[in-house]
C-alpha cells in the first residue's frame, strides 16, 4: 500500500530523513514539507516538494496519511498531538518530549485517536550498539556486568538552538537519549538506580560534557558518557563480562573479544610478581595460553528498517520496533538523571 508523507521541519535532520526515504524506501510517496522558515520552504520546493504555506494547510491535506516532526525539541509535544487530532500517523524526532509528563500527554492522544505514534531512535540500527547487543544476546564471552559506551568529540559547545535551553538543548537530551535508549533496548531489567555528572564547560544554559550512571537490577553497571572536549578518546564500547572482554573503538567498528580459554588451567604463583608499577599478585598479567583473541561478530544493520517496520504496522498490524512506551521509560530516567545533578545525588528508581 502506498503511503503520502509529509515533514514538518526541513533543516538537517528533516533534509536527511527526506534523502533516506527517497533512496530506500519508493513505496512512502513524499509530497512535501513545512518549515516556519522561508528559506527552508525554498529548499524544500528545489528538491520538487510541495511548501505547505501553514501548519494548518498541512494537516488538512486528506492525502497525507503520515508526519514526521524533525523541529527543535520544545515542539515536538504539540505539534505530536496537533498532527494526531488531524487523523496523521506520526513519527517524531527525538528526544521525544522534554520530560515524561509531556510524553504521557502524547501518549493518550494516540491511544484515544487510534493512529500511530513513534519515535525515531534510528541508533538502534548503529553498527557498533547491534554489534554489543549480539554478543550480549549470543553470551559468546559470558554475562556481562560493566558496559561502558561513549560518544566523543572536541569542537566544544552544542551547535545552534542545541546550545539553548528553551529550545530542549544540551548533551542528555542530545545525545543521552540515544545511549540510554540503546541500554535500556539491550539490558532487559528495569533501572533500579541512576547517578549524573552533567558539566556545563562552554555555557551556563545546557549540559554538555556529561556522564551518566545506571544500574540495572540484574546486577549490570552501564555508564555513558558524553564530550565535546575531548582530544584522547576512550573505546566507542567497552564492556567486562563474565569470560571476556569486548571493546569497540570507534564507529568504523574496529575492536576484538578476548575471551578465557578454558582449556587451559591458570594457577596462582606462591611469589609475589614484580612489575614496573611494583609487587602484586592480583594485577600481574595472565598467562597468554588462557585466553583467546576472537573477532568482532558480523552484522549487517539497515536504517530503513525503522520506516519498513512502521508501513508494516500500518499495513499488517506488525509489532511496532519503537514503542512510545519504551520512550517512555528512558524519559523517567532523564527526568531522574537531571534532579540528580540539581542535588547532586544518585537516585534509587524501578523503571
Amino acid at each position: 500500500m502506498e503511503h503520502t508523507w509529509a515533514l514538518i521541519g526541513f533543516g538537517g535532520m528533516g533534509g536527511y530523513h527526506y534523502q533516506k526515504i527517497r533512496e530506500c524506501l519508493p513505496e512512502i510517496r513524499t509530497k512535501g514539507a513545512y518549515d516556519i522558515r522561508p528559506e527552508a520552504r525554498k529548499a524544500a520546493e528545489e528538491k520538487g516538494l510541495y511548501a505547505y504555506s501553514t501548519l494548518e494547510e498541512l494537516l488538512a491535506d486528506k492525502e497525507v496519511d503520515l508526519v514526521t516532526i524533525a523541529v527543535p525539541n520544545n515542539f515536538h509535544k504539540d505539534l505530536s498531538i496537533q498532527c494526531l487530532r488531524a487523523g496523521k500517523n506520526v513519527v517524531c524526532e527525538k528526544p521525544v518530549t522534554l520530560n515524561a509528563a509531556e510524553l504521557e500527554e502524547i501518549i493518550a492522544v494516540s491511544r484515544e485517536t487510534g493512529r500511530l505514534f513513534s519515535i525515531h531512535q534510528n541508533r538502534r540500527w548503529d553498527k557498533d550498539y547491534c554489534i554489543i547487543k549480539e554478543i550480549v544476546k549470543s553470551g559468546v564471552i559470558g554475562a556481562p556486568y560493566f558496559i561502558e559506551s561513549r560518544v566523543q568529540g572536541s569542537r566544544g559547545a552544542m551547535y545552534g538552538w542545541r546550545n539553548h535551553k528553551v529550545n530542549g538543548g544540551g548533551m542528555l537530551l542530545d545525545w543521552g537519549v540515544h545511549l540510554i535508549d540503546q541500554m535500556m533496548d539491550m539490558i532487559d531489567s528495569p533501572v533500579t538506580s541512576v547517578c549524573a555528572h552533567l558539566q556545563k564547560v562552554f555555557g551556563s544554559d545546557v549540559d554538555d560534557n556529561i556522564k551518566v550512571f545506571l544500574r540495572f537490577e540484574n546486577g549490570i553497571s552501564a555508564t555513558c558518557e558524553m564530550s565535546t572536549n575531548c582530544f584522547v578518546n576512550l573505546p566507542r564500547w567497552h564492556m567486562s563480562c563474565t569470560d571476556g572482554t569486548a571493546v569497540i573503538e570507534d564507529w568504523s567498528c574496529k575492536g576484538k573479544m578476548v575471551q578465557l580459554n578454558t582449556d587451559a588451567e591458570m594457577a596462582w604463583d606462591d611469589e609475589i610478581v614484580y612489575t614496573e608499577a611494583g609487587p602484586t599478585r592480583t594485577m600481574a598479567p595472565r598467562p597468554k595460553t588462557s585466553l583467546r583473541e576472537m573477532p568482532l561478530p558480523e552484522v549487517n544493520p539497515d536504517w530503513s528498517d525503522y520506516y519498513q517496520n512502521i508501513l508494516a504496522v500500518l499495513d499488517s498490524g506488525a509489532e511496532l520496533i519503537v514503542k512510545p512506551e519504551q520512550a517512555l521509560r528512558v524519559m523517567k530516567v532523564i527526568d531522574l538523571l537531571f534532579k540528580s545533578e540539581e542535588e547532586g545525588t544518585g537516585f534509587a528508581c524501578h523503571i
